[in-house]
């Protein structure tokens, strides 16, 4: 990899974060209705929500992407960050895309004064979870998720 940059999503990477955000869902296995991937854009791109994108980007080319939350916590005085969706190009890992995006948020929780920052992923999910474990520890929760039938 050449110059990597992570900055914050643009209105022109709509097509790159829109492929990206599909090889993501099928990494899953989820199909997300359409209105759901126009929301969560619509979010990244408003400046008063509490969702924002990183990009990951090389000599002009979007290989990667950050999706976080920031937000209270009951825990903290301070707000924390949730990265909530981590994806790269599988043609483009093992380069430390994924890790730029961790460190980059990791300057800004000590810039913006969050309290913490946090994720998961799937117990199996091995690749991502090698690159996880060279940031933090995993601190043995087990989530529980309830849906809206």
């Amino acid at each position: 990899m050449m110059s990597l940059t992570i900055r914050a999503a643009r209105p022109g990477d709509e097509k790159s974060w829109r492929d990206l955000w599909s090889g993501y869902c099928n990494f899953y296995g989820t199909v997300l209705a359409p209105e759901v991937t126009d929301r969560t854009w619509q979010r990244i791109l408003d400046p008063e929500s509490a969702v924002m994108c990183l990009i990951a980007e090389v000599d002009g080319q979007v290989y990667g992407f950050a999706n976080c939350v920031v937000h209270e916590a009951t825990w903290e005085t301070q707000p924390v960050c949730y990265l909530e969706d981590l994806y790269v190009l599988p043609s483009a890992r093992g380069h430390g895309i994924g890790g730029a995006l961790i460190e980059w948020l990791r300057h800004a929780m000590r810039a913006e004064g969050w309290a913490r920052l946090y994720w998961m992923t799937r117990e199996d999910n091995t690749a991502a979870r090698r690159l996880y474990d060279r940031h933090a520890s995993a601190d043995g929760f087990v989530r529980y998720v309830v849906r809206q039938k």
